[in-house]
């Protein structure tokens, strides 16, 4: 088993679960159950293992089990070794220890790359640009662990440019203190995102696969200086643009208002007017190639791949199950009904989940 992969999953009051354990090996996972029965929870328990609210980006308080009127915890034993706690218990945040110390939760990318793909994220390409500079972002913190910290620096800089403006504060040096740290940390964040698109086009190029391969760019409009690795550039364009700013409540210039392309380039046609298949079929082609990018630093990446089976027909499904067992990934995966996951089942870890009055249980089939 690779080092980074899951040795032990264990929740304490977590969404619909009061205690549960899951000892996952290397083989491919297949949660399978009702609708409601906890099969996203748990994808969302072990995506806490890595910086930011986890696959559904829900608040710590929407995670805890109701019933129970407590907070909650997930610990996750690693194959190197670690073991990654994270719990809620009140207050603001969730706090993250690795092997019994407290660490930032920008840390977790030392110890564990975790990528995936929900039913949510089919609407990527038609949605705005949030959810793909998200998604960019993501992908980027799986190939460097210290763009979580550079994302991190520059968020915090511009919470405190955007409380001034609103204040109506116009205190030049505080402005020309924070714009410099938003545009260093902003330099670093286009210049992990680039890095980021380059190392994906060299995956889709260096590996065949039976999904289409995706054109990624990063784009930005012309004033908001949102693709710039200029440090200068990034600190002028916000120094100019504190007038605008003002007026409108905000910093209407930076790397978060960059947006990314993504074209199926066989079509030579911009994803948000692909079909629903096409989309779906270029997401999974992204995440693929993230996979293999990941890997190719011997860092298996653990994939979390929510209700995958929607929107693929059986032979796509078949190409993809083929893809996965080529990976040297552990595989986590939902589905309704362990039919949808033909062959691949064969030879995957199957747990079935089903409610209960003290909270969800999971059997091992």
């Amino acid at each position: 088993m690779a080092a980074t992969c899951l040795t032990e999953l264990t929740l304490s009051h977590f969404r619909c679960f009061g205690n549960a354990v899951i000892r996952p090996g290397s083989a491919p996972i297949i949660l399978t159950g009702a609708n409601g029965c906890g099969k996203t929870s748990i994808l969302e328990a072990v995506s806490l293992c890595s910086p930011g609210r986890g696959l559904r980006r829900a608040t710590v308080e929407e995670m805890a089990n109701l019933s129970a009127g407590t907070g909650w915890k997930v610990v996750c034993g690693l194959g190197s070794g670690n073991l990654i706690s994270s719990w809620w218990q009140h207050g603001p945040g969730r706090r993250v220890e690795v092997d019994g110390k407290p660490v930032r939760q920008t840390d977790l990318s030392r110890y564990l790359r975790v990528l995936w793909l929900t039913p949510s994220m089919d609407r990527l390409w038609s949605e705005g640009a949030e959810g793909r500079r998200r998604f960019l972002d993501r992908m980027a913190m799986s190939l460097f662990p210290d763009h979580p910290e550079m994302t991190g620096g520059y968020d915090k800089a511009m919470r405190e440019r955007n409380r001034m403006l609103r204040d109506g504060i116009e205190d030049a040096s505080w402005f020309n203190a924070l714009e410099a740290r938003m545009a260093e940390s902003g330099a670093g964040i286009t210049r992990g995102r680039q890095a980021t698109i380059a190392k994906l086009e060299a995956a889709f190029a260096s590996a065949a696969s039976a999904f289409p391969a995706a054109g990624l760019r990063l784009i930005s409009s012309a004033d908001a200086c949102a693709a710039s690795e200029s440090p200068n550039e990034i600190a002028e364009a916000l120094s100019r643009g504190r007038g605008r700013d003002f007026k409108a409540g905000r910093t209407l210039a930076g790397p978060h208002r960059a947006d990314l392309q993504v074209d199926y380039l066989e079509k030579a046609t911009a994803a948000r007017y692909c079909s629903t298949g096409e989309q779906k079929a270029l997401l999974i082609s992204i995440m693929l190639a993230n996979a293999r990018a990941v890997a190719s630093e011997s860092i298996p990446p653990v994939l979390l791949l929510d209700e995958i089976a929607a929107h693929l027909d059986g032979e796509r499904l078949r190409l993809l199950f083929g893809e996965i067992r080529d990976l040297t990934s552990q595989t986590w995966m939902t589905g309704t009904d362990i039919s949808l996951f033909g062959p691949i089942a064969d030879a995957a870890q199957k747990f079935w989940l089903r409610g209960a009055a003290g909270g969800s249980e999971i059997q091992q089939l």
